[in-house]
């Protein structure tokens, strides 16, 4: 083998072993998704939470590999195994698991807000059609095979392409905006208002909570930094910037929600979803900044959503990811500039016609599917089965279940 060679395949093994290190604490992430979750409900439904988020990420695996990577990017798997490795020696494979952590946020994000009256099966087909058709149209038209068709409009109008470095607006807000939908579809919990009035329920456990943030957290720097795809790409701004973003949410967080455990943890991920789209051109003092406006947004969005407009959200997963997300693709037309420091070569003007593509296409998307399956099989439990827990009801067995020893 000749030197040529020798360097070619240490590039390319090289390359494997980076972003499936990068996988892997993205997929750490969704275990991030489940703690913040069981956290947040009620005990009666804390084994709905785990065993939705891995149902979840299981049903999005096959139908990402088998369908939507395909669609993204025009790589099928369908072939013998001795051709996947290819000269790359399986690159393809290995950038699959991790867009797939990606697509599998969508059903992740949704399950937040549709907790604890949600039918277990409508969900998960629910779920296997974003994660196998409507996250990859989209990721394919600004990531993928199809990106010149919406990248040339935007750079024709507004000076410069669409960017969205790991996924602010296409991850995130796509997420978060078709969960909206879902949430109206399904009603508030039985209790939440009455007669007008707001009755905040109770959440189960803030240690369960507070270790979810920190999951997610860890994981965010391969979320972002990993985003690069190629070793030799890799940016030490992208992991800094995501560090200020998440610092600037978490102290933004503690002054505007006065101390409260649930905003001050939610603050971090605020920064760290909206730094997102422009980790890689930031100043980390924009990045900072842009952290402070996602937790504020987040702390007066989400008492807005749930006490104005009584939309009962019950992570608040419209505001943190679908605000939030969409915050962060205008960011970086903001912060990305070289008037606050920033590499440039962004448009504002194309930074926002992106994020409004994005809150249409996934409003849409969200309404139709959740809108049939409401008409047809029905995405919410009976009262009876609400009042006794998604647990007992769906898994018929609760989180303690010494509890019910008698």
């Amino acid at each position: 083998m000749d030197n040529l060679s020798m360097a070619t395949g240490l590039r390319n093994s090289s390359d494997v072993l980076f972003l499936m290190l990068g996988a892997v604490m993205v997929f750490a992430m969704h275990a991030g998704f489940a703690f913040l979750e069981v956290g947040t409900v009620r005990k009666k439904n804390q084994v709905n939470a785990f065993v939705k988020i891995l149902t979840d990420w299981s049903v999005s695996t096959v139908a990402y590999f088998v369908v939507g990577f395909p669609l993204a990017y025009g790589i099928s798997f369908l072939v013998p195994a001795k051709d996947l490795l290819g000269a790359t020696q399986g690159y393809d494979l290995v950038h699959y698991f991790f867009l797939l952590c990606f697509a599998a946020c969508i059903p992740a994000i949704i399950s937040g807000g549709i907790a604890e009256r949600a039918k277990f099966w409508p969900q998960v087909f629910a779920g296997a059609i974003f994660a196998a058709v409507t996250y990859p149209v989209f990721e394919s038209l600004i990531w993928g095979k199809n990106a010149a068709l919406l990248q040339d409009f935007f750079k024709r109008v507004g000076g410069a392409e669409f960017h969205d470095y790991a996924g602010s607006v296409v991850v995130h807000s796509i997420g978060g905006w078709i969960a909206l939908p879902a949430v109206l579809f399904l009603g508030p919990r039985a209790g939440r208002y009455i007669r007008g009035k707001s009755h905040p329920l109770p959440i189960s456990n803030i240690p369960f909570l507070a270790l979810g943030s920190w999951i997610l957290a860890v994981g965010w720097f391969g979320f972002n930094v990993m985003s690069a795809g190629h070793l030799q790409s890799i940016s030490g701004l992208v992991a800094v910037n995501s560090l200020l973003a998440m610092v600037g949410g978490v102290l933004s967080a503690l002054v505007a929600g006065k101390n409260d455990p649930g905003f001050v943890h939610n603050g971090a991920l605020a920064g760290l979803i909206a730094v997102c789209a422009g980790s890689d051109l930031m100043h980390p003092l924009g990045a900072f900044a842009t952290g402070i406006v996602a937790s504020l947004i987040f702390v007066y969005g989400f008492h807005f959503e749930q006490e104005r407009l009584k939309i009962d959200d019950v992570l608040g997963v419209w505001p943190l990811h679908g605000v939030i997300g969409s915050w962060g693709g205008i960011a970086a037309g903001i912060f990305g500039q070289p008037l606050f420091g920033g590499m440039g070569g962004i448009s504002l003007l194309s930074q926002t016609l992106g994020t409004v593509a994005a809150i249409a296409f996934a409003l849409v998307n969200g309404f139709l599917v959740y809108g049939v399956l409401s008409k047809t099989v029905g995405i919410r439990l009976s009262d009876e089965d609400e009042f006794a827990g998604a647990d007992l009801a769906i898994h018929h067995i609760g989180a303690y279940p010494e509890d019910h020893i008698h």
